[in-house]
């Protein structure tokens, strides 16, 4: 039985067959091509890359869908409303930014990844002094 409502499954993207264009020992040379210029030709290393790095659109797009079709066309809107709001709001120059509120949103706060540990503000290269920074970035100095 069909209503008409997309799929929630996501579809597999394949790249088609890309050849790139190889020195004289079979692989291309980055002296030639540079290093950027290679790995865009090369396409992916593994057959999950793409999906991996898709993961949090297709995560936020299935979610999106699944709010439509159970609640109605409100609950998507209202959550990308405060979505957008939290990516607006603005904090004190000297302090780092978390995003928590954004990643509650996302339930992204509930992944350990490698930003949770190595990206603590301890480890902040750019540390001053809170009333220097202010006046800066207010234009005072």
């Amino acid at each position: 039985m069909s209503f008409g409502l997309p799929s929630l499954k996501v579809k597999p993207e394949h790249v088609s067959n890309i050849k790139p264009q190889e020195g004289p020992f079979g692989v291309p040379s980055p002296l030639v091509a540079g290093m950027a210029a290679t790995k865009s030709k090369l396409g992916m290393s593994h057959p999950i890359e793409i999906s991996e790095r898709n993961y949090h659109l297709n995560q936020e797009k299935m979610n999106m869908a699944m709010l439509r079709n159970i609640q109605g066309l409100h609950a998507p809107l209202k959550l990308t409303m405060e979505m957008k709001f939290t990516s607006k709001v603005g904090h004190l120059p000297f302090l780092q930014r978390s995003n928590f509120q954004h990643d509650v949103l996302t339930a992204k706060h509930l992944d350990i990844g490698f930003e949770d540990i190595l990206n603590t503000p301890e480890l902040c290269e750019v540390a001053g002094q809170p009333h220097a920074v202010v006046e800066r970035s207010l234009g005072i100095l």
